[in-house]
């Protein structure tokens, strides 16, 4: 080989040592989430926490899995406390929205069903506002790449940003592997009412927040709208299918 062929052979081993230190650098920095791409076909699904002794013949149905499958999120009754920084760094408890019905989201910037998501989101906490609802989302992910994103897209809903943390959080609904996007609400009483699995749509939303109108409005109780919504989402996943 001549010596402008060795030149280029080193040239190439060394571009390939440079992008081979710099993926291992991006993984070993990157949240163990980001590293399971979250599937677009997840079907969606409601869960309740686990019913007590007094919700026994109320309690949400089609909790027994088949053999094989993925066990629901053991979802908490109610909202459980937390804290995550908001876009300018400022710590920000959950409990700043008390007396508010959620729509708490959490997403990746890296995610696609989690970008599709965003205009719904922006549409439902301007329509829904004056009914009380907040849209929250909680970003998985660098800050800077968050502020970016945001920016970019004029999220105008609150959004929380976290890494290891944000990830405790999702842990805290029952969701120790979370796959994104996924979306719990809770009414204004801070009881979760539904945790939505997968990309959220606006049928399956306006249904799940109707239901969560009519607890508000104490038109229906907490067993009772965990029972329709189930019922509610399991139909249409059914006539997805068809």
């Amino acid at each position: 080989m001549n010596t402008r062929g060795m030149r280029l052979l080193a040239v190439a081993l060394i571009a390939l040592l440079g992008l081979w230190a710099g993926l291992r650098f991006h993984w070993a920095r990157t949240p163990d989430v980001a590293r399971v791409a979250p599937s677009p076909k997840v079907s969606p699904q409601a869960a309740s926490s686990q019913p007590s002794a007094a919700d026994a013949d109320t309690a949400l149905p089609g909790n027994e899995m088949p053999d094989g499958a993925m066990p629901r999120p053991v979802v908490p009754a109610h909202l459980p406390d937390f804290s995550l920084n908001d876009l300018g760094g400022a710590s920000v408890p959950i409990s700043t929205w008390s007396g508010k019905s959620l729509a708490i989201n959490f997403w990746a910037t890296w995610c696609a069903p989690c970008r599709r998501e965003i205009p719904l989101l922006q549409s439902l906490a301007a329509d829904w506002a004056d009914k009380g609802l907040t849209v929250v989302g909680i970003a998985v992910d660098y800050p800077d790449k968050v502020r970016q994103f945001a920016e970019e897209f004029k999220i105008a809903y609150p959004l929380l940003i976290g890494e290891q943390d944000a990830l405790d959080v999702a842990a805290k609904f029952g969701m120790d592997s979370p796959g994104f996007p996924f979306t719990v609400f809770t009414d204004r009483q801070g009881e979760v009412v539904a945790l939505f699995v997968g990309e959220l749509h606006r049928p399956q939303a306006e249904f799940i927040l109707n239901e969560v109108q009519n607890l508000n409005q104490a038109r229906t109780e907490l067993p009772e709208a965990r029972r329709v919504i189930a019922e509610g989402l399991a139909t249409m996943a059914e006539q997805n299918a068809r």
